[in-house]
């Protein structure tokens, strides 16, 4: 089967979709498919091959298409790049043979379902607008990475059949590395500290991470690194909590980097707010899996979107946006080897191979 698989990214980019488009096209390619991932044409400061970028196999093509990059003058020069690319997309697509176009971009699709072609939707977020209510008349299926927000899509009358849930997923192998936690604490420079309560990922408020820096201060034996966020939000979050000591905000690293950060704590943290729907209900973060498959004891926010994949025996789960019974969590989860290997456990069935088989099988 010819797969293209669309997407309005730049590719590298150091946002994590782009870990997720590139995996999944190379498992498409793994399992037996032609893949041609289409991308827009766009002003990127990542020169890095991107198979090399993103450590994955170079067994599928990538092709770009004229966009007009105007991204950096706000909304508006976004919905210009959205709309030229989709306009080039289906120009594309129109005079290209394919057994099946995949996307999570709705503004290509959009376009594209007035081709006569079958195209599949993931969606990664709650929206409902002209365009999005077309795609989901016209899509073969849609994907959705939530039972949240799979529900979400039926509420407005679209069919249980037509949608299913697929999670994100990992590189097992890459995250569940045979290497020691002192010689990981080397390698990233963290080896002078001893109990180690880690966050990997953006510093947005939704993603609660001022929930954990206040958690720090009733936790003063420990030390609470922060890995990753933009430039911005990491000198703001810096000088914020400057006056905290055992707080250690190591900035973003590369994602070959991230595997050696996690294996560096006694405890990865996931303390997102209940307080927007995309945290409490729809999100289904790449790094819960990557912490899964780290094989270190995990504390994360009880929230409904998280509770499809953790529980009771491969986390400890606290109240959310509560300072203190975050702390409580993590000083409960230091030296909860049982709860690591349970989560070892449980996150195989979170692979790319097998979520992109599950996805493939449910649209045939």
């Amino acid at each position: 089967m010819k797969i293209i698989y669309l997407a309005n990214a730049r590719i590298p980019t150091q946002k994590t979709h782009g870990i997720q488009i590139m995996n999944m096209s190379e498992t498409f390619a793994d399992l037996g498919h032609e893949v041609e991932l289409v991308v827009p044409k766009r002003i990127n400061d990542l020169e890095e091959n991107p198979f090399k970028f993103y450590g994955v196999k170079n067994n599928f093509n990538i092709k770009t298409l004229w966009s007009l990059d105007l991204t950096r003058f706000g909304f508006l020069g976004f919905l210009i790049q959205s709309f030229t690319f989709g306009i080039s997309s289906f120009f594309y697509l129109k005079k290209t043979n394919n057994d099946l176009i995949y996307g999570r971009d709705e503004f290509s699709l959009f376009f594209i379902s007035f081709l006569k072609k079958s195209f599949v939707w993931e969606a990664h977020d709650a929206r409902d607008n002209f365009l999005i209510r077309r795609i989901l008349k016209k899509a073969q299926k849609i994907i959705t990475i939530t039972k949240g927000l799979k529900d979400f899509y039926v509420n407005r009358d679209i069919s249980p059949e037509k949608i299913i849930v697929s999670p994100d997923g990992v590189d097992v192998n890459q995250f569940n590395i045979n290497i020691s936690k002192e010689e990981a604490k080397k390698k990233t420079g963290l080896h002078q500290y001893s109990k180690i309560a880690l966050y990997s990922g953006h510093l947005y408020d939704w993603k609660g991470v001022h929930i954990l820096a206040e958690s720090a201060k009733l936790l003063s034996d420990s030390v609470f690194v922060f890995v990753g966020g933009n430039d911005k939000d990491i000198n703001n979050f810096k000088n914020e909590y400057s006056q905290l000591k055992n707080i250690v905000v190591v900035g973003r690293r590369a994602h070959n980097e991230i595997p050696f950060y996690l294996k560096s704590a006694d405890v990865l943290v996931l303390p997102n707010s209940s307080k927007e729907d995309i945290s409490k209900l729809y999100t289904s973060p790449l790094k819960l899996f990557e912490y899964m498959a780290s094989n270190v004891p995990i504390v994360a926010s009880d929230l409904p979107s998280l509770r499809e994949v953790l529980n009771e025996q491969n986390a400890v789960l606290v109240s959310p946006d509560n300072p203190n019974a975050l702390a409580q969590g993590i000083e409960s989860a230091f030296g909860r080897d049982d709860l690591a290997r349970s989560a070892l456990r449980d996150v195989e069935k979170y692979s790319w191979d097998e979520r992109a088989k599950s996805i493939l099988n449910n649209i045939k």
